[in-house]
């Protein structure tokens, strides 16, 4: 039975990605804070997104960078207070854009006040908040199961105090919440409640899909993922978490779900079902790389094809989410184009806007992540100390200490793939620090902010931002795009280099044209275009676009409807 409350507006939304510390900074200290998106918010208007998911601004003690939370109710000092947050969700709701909060709950800051008690005895009433397990072996010193950090080494660590583990399936100083402890459970709903009331209007809900492990927590397969990966309970916790508070809102959620299928998707989100609105599958990133750790190049019809699957796999059962780029991915032109940094420009603002063109005529909810609509880059790590990322540092320590001839390969391959790539400052000006700060910023600059900038961008008729506004209004209300079918192009089904689909909904029809590659591909115009009696040119990254063409030129997106 349908939800009167909620309009599911998220299905014409159009999210822009913020994380804060690396956004705008608006008191001159070198990190990105609430007064600096305040301070940008007419440009998010001009942008033309209707919504904005805010990495987490919660109080931390940042050893994950904010996703170690130690208050969920107050906001990070650095970032500023909750009344520069209050201020800042007024100011996007007047300009009709909504709010997605990070909702970060399968872990705490080990400097949280639950943990902080949990660790003092056996018998605290926050004990069970966590997982506390005996160690194996004669001393109790070995972790109690296989389970390994997603950064490397064991999930376990020993605490002196008590003389037992405690679970982290993250860094150590973020002990993982006992889903299965009704007390947590309700705790969570409480402060889901408390900034939905407050003007938040959704969540991004980190790992969601780690909240349910496997009772007992036996060792598992290779790292332990199989007892902690779609839990025993997972929808049991999310259909109560949205039947308790989510449905009672016109709020939005969309779940990180790290390996998901497209048949577990669905089970996600269902309508019918009342868990998630939606999932971020991964399965297009790690697709191009080897155990998720070294990159490969990227095979575009392989990518292709797993966009289709999840096209074709969720249309009228669930709902996608449509991105390429966030805070845990490298920039998309670097990942899927051309990773040189030297890259011509030409070139850049050509297969910028194919991607983006790419993605977001397909179903589903778009993301853009900050800098990727004016066409942002990896950077430049010339150095270790450059890296400034927990992952990165911690590979690179295991490398030095197990592995020192592999440290000149493992900062290459972290030159590709490390998270550090996304959370540059964003690039505003040519001004020094690429007008970010005033201050050193937290984190180096990407050297091509004197060419790659906001100031430039809207100075120029064919950039890369410009070409993002229009792609915007034009999917905005579209409702071929939101509600129609998908169907990629037999013609070109087998194609290294051309993506071509369709999108139909009673009777009207919008085909994409994508071109993968630097040189003219031969391509049959007439075929797929009928001579151009399937409808006029939308939008195109080149001035003029003959429908009847037997090449595209370099990186060539067309839009027909």
């Amino acid at each position: 039975m349908a939800n009167p409350v909620k309009t599911r507006w998220y299905k014409d939304a159009f999210i822009y990605q913020i994380y804060p510390r690396s956004f705008c900074d608006g008191n001159g200290d070198g990190i990105g804070d609430i007064r600096g998106i305040i301070s940008r918010l007419d440009y998010l208007e001009e942008l033309g997104i209707t919504a904005v998911w805010l990495s987490p601004c919660y109080k931390s003690p940042n050893d994950d960078n904010g996703y170690d939370i130690s208050d969920y109710r107050d906001i990070m000092d650095e970032f500023g207070t909750l009344d520069d947050w209050k201020e800042m969700v007024k100011g996007m709701h007047d300009r009709g854009i909504k709010l997605v909060m990070d909702l970060v709950v399968n872990h705490t800051s080990d400097e949280h006040e639950w943990f902080k008690e949990s660790r003092k005895s056996k018998d605290n009433p926050y004990r069970g908040y966590y997982f506390w397990k005996k160690g194996r072996g004669k001393d109790g010193k070995k972790p109690p199961n296989n389970w390994i950090s997603r950064f490397g080494g064991s999930a376990w660590e020993y605490d002196e105090t008590t003389e037992e583990f405690y679970l982290h399936l993250f860094s150590k100083k973020q002990p993982d919440l006992n889903w299965d402890n009704p007390k947590v459970r309700k705790e969570v709903q409480d402060l889901v409640k408390y900034w939905l009331d407050l003007g938040c209007d959704g969540f991004r809900c980190d790992v969601i899909t780690y909240i349910s492990k496997v009772e007992g927590l036996p060792n598992g397969k290779l790292l332990g993922d199989d007892m902690f990966t779609h839990g025993p309970n997972i929808h049991k916790y999310l259909n109560e978490l949205n039947r308790e508070v989510l449905s009672k809102y016109d709020c939005m959620t969309v779940g990180e779900a790290a390996g998901v299928t497209v048949e577990q998707a669905i089970l996600y989100t269902g309508e019918e079902r009342d868990e998630l609105d939606t999932v971020f599958q991964f399965e297009q990133q790690t697709g191009n790389a080897i155990m998720q750790i070294i990159p490969l190049k990227v095979n575009h019809k392989r990518t292709k094809a797993i966009f289709s699957k999840w096209q074709k796999g969720l249309y009228g059962k669930g709902w996608n989410s449509l991105y390429l780029e966030n805070h845990d991915q490298p920039r998309c032109v670097s990942r899927y184009i051309n990773d040189n940094p030297d890259m011509d420009d030409g070139l850049r603002k050509l297969s910028a806007k194919m991607l983006a063109v790419m993605i977001y005529f397909q179903q589903g909810t778009p993301y853009v992540y900050q800098g990727q609509e004016i066409g942002m880059t990896n950077t430049t790590f010339r150095d270790e100390s450059d890296h400034v990322d927990i992952m990165s540092r911690n590979a690179l320590k295991i490398v030095k200490k197990y592995a020192p001839f592999l440290k000149g390969f493992a900062m290459k391959t972290l030159q590709k793939i490390s998270r550090d790539n996304a959370r540059t400052p964003m690039q505003w000006s040519a001004e020094k620090n690429a007008g970010f700060s005033a201050a050193e910023p937290w984190i180096k600059v990407n050297e091509n902010y004197t060419s790659i900038n906001v100031e430039e961008a809207k100075n120029d008729p064919d950039s890369v931002l410009n070409f993002f506004k229009k792609l915007i209004a034009l999917r905005k209300g579209n409702e071929i795009v939101i509600n129609g079918t998908y169907d990629e192009l037999p013609i070109y089904a087998e194609s290294r280099k051309i993506y071509a689909y369709e999108r139909v909904w009673k009777g009207k029809k919008l085909t994409v044209v994508c071109n993968f590659c630097a040189e003219d591909v031969p391509f049959d115009g007439k075929a797929v275009f009928g001579n151009g009696a399937r409808g006029r040119v939308l939008l195109s990254n080149y001035a003029e676009t003959d429908l009847n063409a037997e090449t595209l030129r370099p990186y060539e997106c067309i839009v027909v409807g």
